[in-house]
């Protein structure tokens, strides 16, 4: 039996979900898809996958899909791939080995090695800013702290206790990770384009967002270190 679980948050990802478990069937982890209840069509174009856990989330958006789903992930390793396909599972093996000398591994579209087919330039400058301001905070040494595909084992991430419901948890995962003092590292990766569909990110909107999150998450650390 695995010790890795996929978790993958969907949303109205009917076209793309059922193509990328179709890939997905070459390896032996196991799969959860987080769903929202009233997001049918998604739901009925998987409805043939048996060996495909399907959870359905409580509350809305992808911060709640993570942590929700998170919380019921038993294996020792968990892994957040999302349902659009950009992220490519060839690399699920090389990270989880590297994952068992550490506490949680980021792929980064950004290191020698890595590339982005679906980055445009404004998605291309607000993740090499944020990521910049980032390491300058708070001393990540991450190269992409915006993409959220990530292996870790399951119980260190349970230890964070995230708290952002929509986009603000990818910089709330790396943040907390480095200020509970746990290991990590980094591996290149490239990101393909999405099968179908539409990005779900609003690039102005999601990145204000994701900016007050982190001076949020400097405070909170300014404040503890007192």
């Amino acid at each position: 039996m695995s010790n890795l679980t996929l978790l993958i948050p969907a949303n109205k990802e009917s076209e793309s979900l059922p193509i990328f478990l179709k890939e997905l069937n070459n390896y032996s982890y196991k799969k959860m898809v987080v769903l929202q209840e009233e997001d049918v069509d998604t739901i009925n174009s998987i409805s043939n996958f048996k060996d495909v856990e399907i959870f359905m989330q409580k509350k809305r958006g992808y911060g709640n899909a993570l942590k929700e789903g998170l919380k019921n992930i038993n294996t020792e390793f968990f892994c957040i791939i999302n349902a659009d396909g950009s992220m490519d599972p060839k690399f699920l093996d090389e990270m989880l080995s590297v994952c068992r000398f550490q506490d949680l591994v980021f792929a980064s579209r950004y290191l020698r090695g890595g590339g982005s087919d679906d980055d445009d330039i404004i998605t291309l400058v607000g993740n090499k800013c944020f990521s910049f301001i980032g390491n300058i905070l708070f001393n990540l040494n991450l190269s992409d702290i915006l993409y959220t595909y990530i292996i870790g084992k399951t119980d260190k991430v349970k230890e964070l206790e995230l708290k952002y419901s929509d986009f603000r948890i990818c910089v709330e995962i790396p943040i907390s990770a480095k200020m509970k003092n746990l290991n990590y590292a980094s591996l290149p990766s490239k990101e393909r384009k999405r099968i179908a569909g539409f990005k779900k990110v609003n690039a102005i909107k999601d990145g204000f967002l994701i900016l007050t999150a982190i001076i949020e998450l400097f405070f909170q650390k300014i404040f503890k270190s007192k």
